[in-house]
């Protein structure tokens, strides 16, 4: 069976009802394209004129397409839960030397085309392997909305067999747990800059490794998705406090100490005199507020 992989444009500031490890909002005119992605994977690129651009910056796989039930016209592309990926290292455009990685978006002259400016649009699978390796890298050894483009030569002669296993392998690097809990780890420490967000703490070991864990908001066990938003740099006793519980976050990121903790003096020493979350500086990259509620509300013992 043939893979068929995809493309969609997400802004950080995007007008459209998208959220990327949930669902994908598009108008009609590109529902066959979307269509052709159903049951497989997409990947998420935010465009060169948006200011600190993420480019190639995550994958999903799409579970069902409906029609948007709030919005005449309009359709959701739904994530299948679990199944959402931050790429380790985001992935640019184009490389310094003006290289392009999605080869599709060129013509048959080299040049970019108009299909650069699709916002869902078919990804070839020698594409989706390139772009896909290049976002998974970092953690070797162990992936205005316009109109249709024809697809050069160049790419539909890439349709071979060892591409498709290629693309095959590549998925099933990103179903393992082993892999997306790395990429997972590595995202959320970069982000917090290697430093705790409840104690301020940042300890480096003899072998140069961050005592710090990413910590899931929203368990993966209850569909909790692999986005930096559903993620926070915690030491180990932080963790151990959060995930049992015993500590969590009002709505401005204050940090809640239980009632249940035996020794809340002690606790309370361990956090940092701000006495709320040390957070990103990127706004993207801070705690969904949806995430926060739900460990309050199903995880923090009052």
């Amino acid at each position: 069976m043939l893979m068929a992989f995809g493309v969609f444009i997400h802004r950080f500031d995007s007008i459209y009802d998208d959220t990327p490890a949930e669902r994908y909002q598009f108008p009609g005119q590109y529902l066959s394209r979307a269509q052709a992605c159903l049951g497989d994977w997409i990947i998420y690129y935010e465009p060169r004129k948006i200011r600190d651009t993420r480019g190639y910056f995550a994958v999903a796989k799409i579970e069902q397409i409906v029609p948007d039930a709030t919005a005449p016209g309009m359709y959701l592309a739904l994530v299948e839960p679990g199944s959402y990926l931050d790429f380790a290292m985001p992935v640019s455009f184009a490389d310094a030397d003006g290289q392009v990685i999605e080869r599709g978006v060129l013509n048959e002259a080299g040049r970019i085309s108009g299909r650069a400016q699709a916002a869902v649009r078919s990804l070839s699978p020698a594409d989706f392997s390139r772009i896909v390796s290049a976002g998974l890298d970092d953690i070797s050894p162990l992936l205005p909305r316009t109109g249709d483009v024809g697809l050069p030569t160049a790419v539909q002669e890439e349709r071979a067999p060892f591409i498709f296993d290629e693309a095959r392998e590549r998925v099933a690097t990103l179903v393992s747990r082993v892999v997306r809990d790395r990429v997972f780890r590595r995202i959320v420490l970069r982000a917090y800059d290697e430093r705790c967000a409840v104690t301020g703490l940042k300890l480096i070991n003899g072998g140069g490794r961050a005592e710090v864990e990413a910590a899931h908001i929203l368990p993966v066990e209850a569909n909790g998705p692999d986005i930096i938003s559903n993620g926070m740099a915690l030491s180990g006793t932080a963790h151990w406090m959060f995930d049992r519980g015993l500590i969590g976050f009002d709505d401005d990121m204050r940090i809640l100490v239980s009632r249940q903790v035996n020794d809340p003096d002690s606790v309370r020493s361990i956090i940092n005199p701000s006495g709320g979350a040390i957070l990103p500086a990127h706004l993207a990259s801070r705690p969904h507020p949806e995430f926060v509620r739900w460990h309050r509300e199903h995880r923090f013992k009052q």
